[in-house]
């Protein structure tokens, strides 16, 4: 990433603004990973230090407990990137919620021939956490887990905006999905790709996470969606802990 202030970038502020409650140690740790994840062929302590405007002393402080819990390794080049221990981490990210959901993409997948996916929402951004592709198809869209986009972005966001109280100046997109009880959009991640969505009820709480299901060619939108719907209930049913229904 080029230009702009690096200390936009990697989330530093001026001291003033800072929360007395927060530990900078842990603050200059994470802004280590976050700067390594923009680089993953790589930074030697140097550049490190470079990208966060402090100094080498500084960065081997922070990366000594980052190796030893293998957030970080360093190869035989001197460089560090992400480690292993990241990994681990995130597959414990909502562990019940994707151990529910991926039977149930398997199925929608496969029963309409279309890329699903189980998106989740972190603050104002949607984040996809599993992605299920169709196993007979001679064409379909593919697309890494982790991608990010706006909340109010493509039909797995807009079906979670949806699914909660109306809010001034949310997009015609998000009404009519409230209207329908389903999410629709077109060629807002990928040109040529149409995307439906529905929200999946999380127990206790506002909708976290919806379900939606892309493709290409063309193809009846509502039925489509019908059996999108039917997946996020059968999930929300099951993390609830009900019989799912069948269908």
């Amino acid at each position: 990433m080029e230009g702009g202030d690096p200390r936009v970038q990697y989330g530093c502020q001026p001291m003033a603004a800072r929360d007395p409650a927060h530990s900078l140690t842990l603050e200059r740790g994470l802004r280590v990973l976050r700067v390594l994840a923009e680089h993953p062929e790589g930074l030697s302590v140097s550049g490190l230090a470079a990208a966060l405007e402090t100094h080498r002393a500084g960065i081997y402080r922070l990366l000594g407990p980052l190796a030893e819990q293998r957030l970080v390794v360093r190869d035989e080049e001197g460089l560090y990137t992400l480690g292993l221990g990241l990994i681990e981490l995130a597959s414990r990210v909502r562990p019940r919620l994707q151990e529910v959901a991926m039977p149930a993409l398997r199925t929608l997948a496969d029963e309409l021939g279309a890329t699903t996916a189980l998106t989740v929402r972190d603050g104002d951004e949607a984040v996809v956490v599993a992605v299920v592709e169709p196993r007979s198809t001679d064409l379909h869209i593919a697309y890494r887990t982790g991608l990010r986009h706006r909340l109010d972005q493509a039909a797995s966001g807009i079906a979670i905006l949806a699914a909660l109280p109306p809010q001034s100046g949310e997009r015609s997109a998000i009404r009519r999905a409230r209207e329908r009880g389903w999410a629709l959009s077109s060629g807002e991640l990928l040109a040529g790709a149409t995307g439906v969505g529905a929200a999946v009820a999380a127990p206790g709480g506002e909708p976290a996470a919806s379900v939606s299901a892309v493709w290409i060619a063309p193809r009846d939108e509502a039925a489509a969606a019908a059996r999108v719907v039917g997946c996020a209930e059968r999930i929300a049913a099951a993390l609830h802990g009900a019989p799912a229904a069948a269908g």
